[in-house]
């Protein structure tokens, strides 16, 4: 395949390259940036710097005739004007940004603050929740990636609403982020004197991933009412942990509510369910496309505890967009994304 990725210089374009160089089925990997076209990869990242790759203007008509896939690692607001330049040419063209995952456009100008994509290429674009879309995901010509926390939120929720065994109107998540979710360009709140040695919510009730939870959430059970959504940053690199709380409908089982998880994910290789009483942390999943899921009931309250842990510039960005990728192509999903999670 020959691959373009615009917006090449951030780091889920850069995480993107990585995957791709490794990749049995690409042939070339093409580097596109609005701001810095002409410079070398490696002037900007050093580790890099035995790859000659030059970063080029966006010429979307020669893309579109030219391109396998086009992967839009861009600010929000991009896309949304890129896309429909894209379409309609050779290749599959997968959003990293929100610009195409929420379905109404008045939506996406209230939380996002931005113009939202035409009618006509949200009708087109398919969202890339791969353990749940599948199907449709393989005859996509736009993918929409989820982002990051509703990746992780989604998956560790998904069973238990799919199959209506949670209250639809009492749906908490609290997650967790490292710095890299925020980008490469840092601002007061992600500066080291500000992050280090400290933890802080942002965007309370005001994250722009809220809806994209709620519309998910709302195609499983269209009973679902607005969630309780609270983000934290993190002094770390990367990962996230969302800890869902629900209250269960049904009386069932650590053990019974375990085996529905694992039934669930059991044709899904990059999803591991934990054994009872086993919770995951961020550090197993580094540096891969893997979800890992654990579960705690309190049979005080009734209510199950999810946590769900996943690397958000792989699982949450870069490596679940390589899946969507493989799943457009007819390739194995795991194709180039089989590494084992960094440790320590």
């Amino acid at each position: 395949m020959d691959i373009g990725i615009i917006g090449a210089t951030g780091y889920g374009g850069v995480e993107l390259f990585r995957l791709l160089y490794n990749h049995p089925e690409v042939k070339t990997i093409n580097l596109y940036s609005s701001s810095q076209s002409g410079e070398s990869i490696q002037e900007i990242y050093s580790h890099l710097n035995n790859e000659e790759y030059v970063l080029k203007d966006l010429d979307t008509e020669v893309m579109k005739q030219q391109l396998d896939v086009i992967f839009l690692a861009t600010p929000a607001g991009v896309s949304s004007e890129l896309t429909p330049q894209l379409a309609g040419g050779k290749g599959v063209v997968i959003d990293l940004s929100g610009d195409l995952r929420l379905n109404s456009p008045e939506e996406y100008a209230a939380w996002y603050k931005k113009s939202p994509a035409s009618e006509e290429v949200l009708k087109q674009s398919v969202y890339g929740l791969a353990e749940w879309n599948k199907e449709a995901i393989q005859s996509a010509k736009i993918v929409a990636n989820p982002g990051c926390y509703p990746t992780a939120a989604l998956i560790g929720l998904g069973p238990i609403v799919h199959e209506r065994l949670a209250d639809p109107s009492r749906i908490i998540i609290d997650a967790k982020s490292g710095v890299s979710g925020a980008g490469k360009n840092s601002n007061h709140v992600t500066h080291f004197a500000n992050t280090q040695e400290n933890f802080r919510i942002y965007k309370v009730n005001q994250h722009q991933h809220i809806p994209e939870i709620e519309q998910q959430l709302g195609n499983w059970n269209e009973e679902t009412e607005p969630i309780t959504f609270s983000t934290h940053l993190v002094p770390m690199t990367r990962g996230i942990m969302a800890t869902m709380y629900v209250e269960l409908n049904n009386v069932l089982s650590l053990e019974e509510l375990v085996g529905l998880y694992q039934t669930a994910y059991k044709d899904h290789p990059f999803v591991r369910v934990r054994r009872a009483g086993d919770f995951p942390c961020t550090r197993d999943v580094y540096a891969s496309n893997y979800c890992d899921i654990g579960l705690a009931l309190d049979e005080r309250t009734g209510r199950l505890t999810i946590v769900a842990v996943i690397d958000n510039l792989m699982k949450g960005a870069a490596s679940q967009a390589v899946q969507n990728m493989n799943l457009t192509q007819g390739i194995d999903e795991t194709t180039g994304l089989m590494q084992v999670p960094v440790y320590p």
